[in-house]
């Protein structure tokens, strides 16, 4: 088995996506969940650049990972000035990191037009740099930057780059597609040339502009690199970094002959535990996940085509690459008007419903229909297990709507809603108010009163997301909506749909299943 290192830079790399940005408390709760995960690497930042990654390395120090090695990330030294006198140096060596990232120029073209020294001294920086830090006992990975379009432009030049950086002391020299432009025909062939031109361990940094980084970077592992950067869910500059996640899943799960993190000396284990990864990032970073996205997003094990349904219910295999519960994922059926029995049968079978034909059809049927009119149950489980309830005859609501009532008040300053929501609870009639920050927030916030006295399961309910779409736009004003609520309690997720002309109105139809559905499962 050949091992190949993982090196995360989500937290310096991945901090340069446009939306992306970590407090330090984030940056130390993902380092340490990676480290959890057996990660060989994790790059903090650069110390020297803002107070925050400096205060990170001090937190680090002051409790160190227990798998993963912690690395400091900077340049080689300015130019005219020592290496032992340079202050991004010395930020370097306090920040205590036991292994430090130094990143240099490999393009002649970046040497002379962008750094503006002599090939001659760009090449005594690397080896200066390098050498100074090995001297002062840190482990130096060394990052060629611009290595491929330098290495095409000028491989005589490029090759003594790495050359300098090896002979200097560094452990790993890491091929960098900075600009993301290369194929991965390019990345084997120069990987191949890297490799003879030095003794030292080759690494891959890829970036996704054209869509190939995770591509590229498996490319240069089957041409001999044995160490991979990258961030969790690509996060990175322009089109972003490496996807590690995909990487990884690919080296553990498609590829023969690789290990991968260290699940030995790992506490929560490793591969399975991706899509957990995954997730756990997007909420740090507060974005949502990406659903397409290969192994671990909600749609990557998601069959909506009855014949793909009818064919995964009898062999998984037959239109899934993978077993999804490999990478912690899981399948998901979806329903809409391009579903068949299939579909409402694979959904229904925790209902004990599955073999009424006529009820199958009849649930079907009622998707159809609803779907023409505007509705969406993709995303909408909770509606459609709903529907399947009322149409079983097994639905019994919990409340009855009198009447609900919203207003906006604005008198030149901040506006203020109010809801007042009027129900039955059994014979009992229970008129609340609430204020909110919209009128969906105050209807939620006073059916929440009226409710909780009755239903204390609630408590551990909250809406974590609520998106409206114009279905007939034709009709301006005038146009129907579709209003789908996402919610979460303790143990997991569920989504509810409305559709009306009248948005208040789909919002608390959506509103309303939302917390059915919550009562029910309870």
């Amino acid at each position: 088995m050949t091992r190949i290192e993982t090196y995360d830079t989500t937290l310096r790399d991945g901090a340069q996506g446009e939306g992306v940005n970590f407090s330090l408390e984030d940056k130390l709760l993902i380092a340490r969940r990676l480290d959890s995960l057996g990660f060989d690497y994790v790059e903090g930042g650069y110390p020297l650049s803002n107070p925050k990654d400096a205060e990170f390395f001090q937190k680090l120090a002051e409790k160190p990972l227990k798998n993963s090695k912690a690395c400091a990330f900077g340049m080689t030294r300015r130019k005219g000035i020592s290496a032992a006198d340079d202050v991004g140096m010395k930020s370097l060596l306090d920040s205590q990191a036991p292994v430090i990232t130094i990143v240099g120029k490999t393009s002649d073209f970046h040497v002379t037009k962008v750094l503006g020294v002599t090939l001659e001294e760009n090449l005594a920086m690397i080896g200066d740099t390098v050498g100074f830090l090995c001297e002062q006992g840190r482990q130096v990975i060394y990052d060629a930057e611009h290595f491929f379009d330098g290495w095409k432009a000028n491989p005589e030049y490029a090759a003594q780059t790495i050359q300098a950086a090896a002979e200097a002391g560094a452990s790993i020299i890491v091929m960098c597609d900075t600009n993301g432009g290369s194929l991965p025909t390019d990345i084997v062939s120069i990987t191949k040339q890297a490799a003879s031109k030095i003794d030292k361990p080759l690494g891959i940094h890829t970036h996704n502009d054209c869509e190939l980084a995770v591509a590229n970077s498996l490319a240069s592992i089957a041409a001999g690199a044995v160490h991979v950067q990258g961030t969790i869910n690509g996060l990175g500059e322009r089109c972003g970094n490496a996807d590690l996640i995909s990487v990884i899943a690919n080296l553990a799960l498609k590829k023969d002959g690789y290990e991968v993190l260290d699940a030995t000396s790992s506490e929560t284990g490793s591969v399975e535990h991706l899509t957990e990864l995954s997730r756990y990032v997007y909420e740090i970073a507060n974005m949502h996940f990406r659903n397409s996205q290969a192994f671990v997003g909600p749609s990557a094990f998601a069959h909506k085509g009855g014949m793909h349904v009818h064919a995964v219910t009898k062999v998984a295999s037959s239109y899934e690459h993978i077993d999804p519960a490999a990478v912690g994922n899981e399948r998901r059926v979806l329903v809409s008007e391009l579903s068949g029995r299939s579909n409402i049968i694979a959904l229904a079978t925790k209902h004990n419903v599955q073999n009424d034909k006529q009820l199958m059809n009849s649930i079907l049927k009622q998707v159809v229909d609803l779907e023409n009119q505007g509705y969406q149950f993709e995303a909408a489980e909770g509606s459609f297990d709903l529907l399947v309830k009322r149409a079983a005859g097994t639905y019994e609501p919990h409340f009855e709507l009198v009447q609900y009532h919203t207003s906006v008040v604005s008198r030149g300053g901040e506006p203020i809603t109010e809801a007042t929501v009027k129900l039955l609870i059994g014979d009992e009639l229970h008129h609340e108010v609430a204020e909110g920050d919209g009128p969906v927030n105050a209807l939620d916030a006073a059916l929440r009163k009226a409710l909780n006295g009755h239903f204390p399961s609630l408590n551990d309910m909250q809406l974590v997301d609520y998106k409206v779409r114009v279905i007939n736009s034709d009709a301006a004003t005038a146009a129907r909506v579709r209003v789908v609520i996402e919610s979460r309690d303790g143990e997991d997720s569920w989504g509810t749909v409305g559709v009306h002309e009248n948005v208040i109105e789909a919002s608390w139809a959506a509103l309303v299943d939302s917390i059915e559905y919550k009562l029910c499962k309870n």
